[in-house]
């Protein structure tokens, strides 16, 4: 980027504090890590460096500089005004609660610069909600990043009605220079784009379940082993485009099967209560023991890394090539 100031915070040092965290110093911006708890800070410190070697390893780390040189990147402090000083980009990522993100913002615009970027990682509160009180509202924007960041780069950037428009222009640029890909939503919503899809998926498996159509395991290979594989690589429109030839031959062949489908999808209802307890025990089945997560999750991420190596040496060669 072209300004002369490197220097980011990040507030909160939870597990997407510590991911924007690394993204930013990957880049070689200084960041600075606040959380009100030490031990907090402590944690994140040490997960880093671990989070930093194991991508090392793999050759995933981001951008030029070594694990020790990113690591160097990174402070950490318990004083929000220390963390805020002098940064012209701010990350939120404290908890998803309205009032919390609110009573943040509202102490960390009376220390910092006007011109600052402050940007909140909530994953459906919209930045309108977040930012209506505040006298810099102008310099707000949401960007919300799909979990893990790492291996997953897409993230959402949603202004408000009010964001200034070289706050939106910035954040893309930031995060494409750390090796993100950002989209820029054209206006806010509840729940964005990313997470309107997801619980679209979630409620409908929801009915099928619920309505002895599939069990939660083999909806879940629907998934994995179907529609997943084929949305790795691409979105569902393409997937729609290659699958006829473009999106008007599609349409002539299966629009009217497709709403006479949706039509008698059947209205949402809230996770609770037998179906709850029948997906529960089918998740059980598949990953584990809820006290046994961390594994399951360490073989997501092998998995997530490895599929991150596939796309990265198939689009090198595919410019390489002068394929698009």
């Amino acid at each position: 980027m072209s300004s002369t100031n490197k220097n980011i915070a990040v507030i909160g040092s939870g597990l997407i504090g510590r991911s924007f965290t690394m993204l930013f110093a990957s880049g070689g911006y200084s960041v600075t890590v606040y959380d009100v708890e030490p031990q907090q800070n402590q944690s994140a410190k040490e997960d880093i460096w671990r989070q930093l070697s194991m991508l090392e390893s793999q050759g995933l780390l981001r951008g030029s500089l070594s694990k020790e040189q990113q690591f160097a990147n990174i402070s950490y402090t318990e004083s929000l005004e220390k963390a805020v000083t002098g940064v012209f980009f701010i990350q939120e990522c404290v908890p998803e609660r309205l009032d919390i993100k609110q009573a943040v913002w509202t102490k960390v615009e009376k220390l910092m610069s006007p011109s600052t970027i402050m940007s909140s990682s909530t994953s459906a509160i919209l930045p309108s909600k977040i930012s209506e009180k505040l006298t810099h509202r102008n310099r707000f924007v949401v960007s919300h990043p799909t979990n893990p960041p790492f291996y997953a780069p897409a993230t959402e950037v949603v202004p408000a009605s009010w964001t200034d428009q070289d706050v939106v222009d910035t954040t893309v640029r930031l995060l494409k220079e750390v090796g993100q890909a950002p989209v820029v939503l054209k206006k806010e919503i509840r729940g964005f784009v990313l997470n309107r899809i997801q619980y679209a998926i979630l409620a409908e498996t929801w009915n099928l379940i619920r309505d002895g159509v599939v069990s939660p395991e083999d909806c879940d290979v629907i998934m994995s082993h179907g529609m997943g594989v084929r949305y790795a690589f691409m979105g569902p429109w393409e997937t729609a485009y290659l699958n006829a030839d473009g999106m008007y031959s599609y349409s002539e062949r299966y629009a009217d099967m497709i709403i006479g489908i949706q039509q008698d999808f059947k209205p949402p209802e809230r996770m609770d209560g037998p179906t709850l307890d029948v997906i529960q025990k089918g998740m059980e089945n598949v990953a584990g023991p809820v006290e046994n997560l961390a594994v399951r999750r360490q073989w997501r991420d092998r998995r997530l890394i490895a599929l991150a190596k596939l796309k990265a040496e198939m689009d090198k060669a595919d410019a390489e090539a002068g394929r698009k």
